[in-house]
């Protein structure tokens, strides 16, 4: 189980062995139970089996080797921007995106009671730098954590009054420990996108008639202008990109990729013809999946 702390641990062991008994119900996230992705979880499928793992890695494995059926995965913050290694990790993973779902994100600030003065507060870095205002304000200290529900399981086993954590309410409630005050985050639209990864791609055609959006990963061939000869095609079919970002590959930091995103699907005519000509000008294409659409963009 790698390293939660133990009020965790109890919670970790008793879930992974409700999801053993129906992997097909199982839907893996990283993190101790009560984070964030743990919330995704149950709001994407409420009867679903939530199965918490140490990280990224361990999350897609769980897929990969038929323990759950699927997994969610955080991939970029309003706030944030993109989270750290999934980029590298999908790729590698063979595993398709099959879904998207948007979680509003609200921290708590939570003790062992509610009384203060609290001298430092755990969580995960995305959510002390959303919180780091506040935490300016109140002269708390912040204290980094592998993820915002394991450092309430944290401050509960720790068990020392002036420390906290910033995490969502759900923690509260799994870990015994006292809402101090809520919102505490420093913006009120902060939002995650979560993508949702199966063994198995979608079947565009079956979307027909639904609003859908198709994620791939791309390489230029290495020449002037390469980038901006593929992504011509978009524009001038009317396909609507809706992401784009950049990452190296290897060491050599001649080989960019490519990450993106876009309304439609393949079998589209405009996209067909786009993706054609992005071919064209590229040294590989890889698709991740097509899936409905879970947010209008633009």
């Amino acid at each position: 189980m790698d390293s939660y702390p133990a009020p965790a641990l109890a919670l970790v062991e008793t879930m992974h062995e409700a999801a053993s008994q129906e992997p097909a119900r199982a839907i893996a996230f990283q993190g101790a139970p009560g984070a964030n992705s743990h919330r995704a979880v149950n709001e994407w499928d409420p009867h679903a089996l939530p199965l918490p793992c140490f990280s990224f890695a361990a999350a897609i494995e769980a897929v990969k080797e038929g323990r759950a059926s699927c997994a969610m995965i955080p991939i970029e913050n309003s706030q944030a921007g993109r989270v750290a290694d999934i980029h590298f990790l999908l790729p590698e993973s063979g595993l398709s995106i099959v879904g998207e779902h948007f979680l509003p994100i609200h921290h708590a600030l939570m003790a062992l009671g509610t009384q203060g003065p609290f001298t430092g507060a755990f969580s995960h870095p995305h959510a002390l730098t959303q919180s780091r205002h506040y935490l300016r304000e109140k002269g708390i200290v912040p204290l980094s954590h592998a993820d915002t529900a394991g450092a309430a399981a944290h401050v509960a086993e720790l068990g020392e009054p002036q420390l906290a954590a910033i995490a969502p309410k759900l923690a509260a409630d799994l870990y015994g420990l006292e809402i101090v005050e809520e919102n505490v985050e420093d913006a009120a639209d902060n939002t995650t996108r979560f993508v949702v990864l199966a063994r198995e791609a979608l079947d565009p055609a079956m979307l027909a008639g639904q609003e859908t959006m198709t994620t791939f990963v791309f390489e230029v061939k290495n020449i002037p202008a390469a980038l901006y000869k593929a992504l011509g095609g978009f524009a001038t079919n009317g396909v609507n990109m809706t992401k784009l970002e950049s990452y190296q590959k290897g060491a050599s930091f001649a080989a960019t990729m490519f990450y993106a995103d876009i309304v439609g699907a393949p079998g589209d005519p405009a996209v067909d013809r786009a993706m054609e000509e992005l071919a064209f000008h590229c040294k590989g294409v890889r698709m991740f999946g097509t899936y409905p659409m879970a947010r209008q963009r633009g």
